[in-house]
């Protein structure tokens, strides 16, 4: 048996890897921007290059997530259905071929029906998020693709995908209001105001692409100083996913997600009426890889 597991988050443009010794606890963690889209076709090499810099001892196992098992990835890996519970997720691994050691992709989620939706690597989290006391209830993970999930008894009964991270990088990066959005300062007094600012219009339930032109209208009109578009904007993306599942979520929500975004989150769900439990993605996912070592994903 290894004496250690090497698990890796391993998303369409980041990469977050963390070696667990056998007591559980992360040795060595790693962050870099080697991506499913930097490593396409040379995924072997990107993960000897990784072992090589955090030491990992040979023969140690790999368990990846995320997009590394989608069709671009290393190895397409078909989705398990929702009802298939995440404590089935040690037993449902993929092997991998080639690599030079034992290595294991986790299969993500779909959901079929009125509300079809898939997932890559947030299903380890919810894993670890159990592991870690999660029990029945709604978590959000915010993020580029950022995911709405209600746990119950053990599974995810159903989630949604809300595009607002990757939306709010393309408002910032080019359009109508990326000049505005690039004079905005986040965390200060007048951040904080037009945040708020941004969740009220959301409460109107206007329509997104209406609203989002207003910001801009408002800035022409001088009744919103351009220097707070971009918490505007942050808030209304942001407050439009609460919009959705607010009421729903009965008063209590757990956010996994980065300092950064789960202040953000906090804040919206404090407007929201919504008591908010934060759990640390990093924590999650090295106790989701301990359940994975429970399972013995060794040679």
């Amino acid at each position: 048996m290894s004496e250690f597991l090497l698990g890796i988050d391993w998303g369409s443009t980041n990469r977050r890897a963390y070696l667990m010794d056998h007591g559980g606890r992360c040795v060595r963690r790693h962050a870099d921007g080697v991506g499913m889209l930097s490593a396409r076709g040379r995924f072997a090499a990107a993960l000897a290059e990784l072992c090589e810099q955090l030491a990992v001892p040979a023969g140690t196992p790999v368990v990846m997530s995320g997009m590394v098992g989608s069709a671009q990835g290393w190895q397409e890996v078909p989705y398990l259905t929702a009802d298939v519970p995440l404590d089935e997720l040690p037993r449902s691994l993929a092997k991998v071929a080639g690599g030079g050691r034992p290595l294991f992709i986790v299969p993500g989620y779909c959901q079929r029906g009125t509300n079809v939706d898939v997932m890559r690597g947030e299903e380890t989290q919810l894993l670890g998020a159990r592991a870690l006391g999660q029990g029945d209830g709604w978590v959000v993970l915010p993020g580029t693709h950022s995911k709405w999930a209600q746990l119950q008894d053990g599974r995810i009964a159903r989630w949604t995908t809300y595009m607002t991270g990757e939306l709010f990088a393309l408002l910032a990066q080019g359009g109508t209001l990326s000049a505005l959005m690039a004079e905005g300062q986040e965390d200060g007094d007048e951040d904080r105001a037009a945040f708020e600012a941004g969740l009220a219009l959301a409460r109107e339930r206007a329509p997104l692409t209406h609203t989002l032109f207003s910001i801009r209208a408002r800035v022409v009109t001088g009744s919103l100083p351009a220097e707070q578009a971009r918490g505007f904007v942050s808030g209304l993306l942001i407050g439009t996913e609460f919009v959705a599942n607010a009421m729903d979520a009965g008063g209590q929500l757990a956010i996994l997600g980065s300092p950064a975004l789960t202040r953000r989150y906090r804040d919206a769900a404090s407007v929201f009426g919504l008591d908010v439990r934060h759990i640390d993605p990093d924590e999650a996912y090295c106790a989701a890889l301990a359940r994975f070592f429970q399972a013995k994903v060794n040679p």
